[in-house]
């Protein structure tokens, strides 16, 4: 006798986490996401049903295979992966796990999913993100997207999150994650006038002894020249 799960009839879809890279179409009208394994070099809309990444015809998920989108039930569990030097560009998805779906004990592996919010991470030099710049990298047709200061941007093409949730479409919300620092690391305050004056003269009084060292060696040396 073959032992099968109990099927779920959820009341409403049910609600996971996962990790991305936000792109924009090569003629600059769409947005959408891709993926960071599996299924990767297939970027998907807001609203996006799954096929298999292996061209087999059955319907995805399917239990022979790994294909489907894939999530994680804990928010924190998504946001560890951002730690990984390979994801710390991407962004965090909240989406609806619709359609059908297998849970795992860790996520689900589902049919289709609407993507509801994107939190926006930091710049890669820490501070806030103000944009979704141009990575660098891509797919055929679509631009893969960064976080990215004011400072940072240096002219290179930019997205600003509003206009990539208006081109994403579908009611897409983009929320900043913040430049804070993580939980057991310092910040970095911001230097502003009084700090900068305050460097300049810790310089100058460097440069100062620097000078009169100098001035000592070069008296030394001349005198041993003489003497000699």
């Amino acid at each position: 006798m073959r032992l099968r799960l109990p099927t779920e009839r959820p009341t409403e879809p049910p609600t996971g986490y996962k990790i991305a890279h936000p792109v924009l179409s090569q003629d600059g009208t769409r947005a959408g996401f891709t993926g960071v394994s599996l299924g990767g070099a297939l970027p998907y809309g807001v609203v996006a049903e799954a096929s298999c990444v292996y061209g087999l015809r059955h319907r995805a998920p399917h239990r022979r295979c790994d294909c489907g989108f894939h999530c994680v039930h804990d928010r924190q569990a998504a946001e560890a992966l951002l730690c990984t030097a390979e994801h710390r560009a991407a962004v965090l998805l909240e989406v609806s796990v619709l359609g059908v779906y297998i849970r795992f004990e860790r996520g689900f592996r589902y049919a289709r999913q609407r993507v509801r919010v994107m939190t926006v991470g930091a710049c890669a030099c820490g501070a806030g993100a103000a944009a979704l710049g141009e990575a660098g990298w891509g797919r055929p047709g679509w631009r893969a997207l960064v976080p990215c200061c004011g400072g940072c941007l240096r002219g290179r093409p930019s997205l600003s999150p509003a206009g990539f949730a208006r081109l994403a479409g579908d009611g897409l919300r983009v929320v900043a994650g913040g430049g804070s620092a993580p939980a057991g690391l310092e910040a970095v305050q911001g230097t502003g006038v009084p700090e900068l004056v305050a460097e300049a003269a810790l310089l100058q009084a460097r440069l100062d002894l620097f000078q009169a060292q100098l001035a000592r060696l070069g008296e030394r040396g001349g005198g041993g020249a003489a003497a000699g």
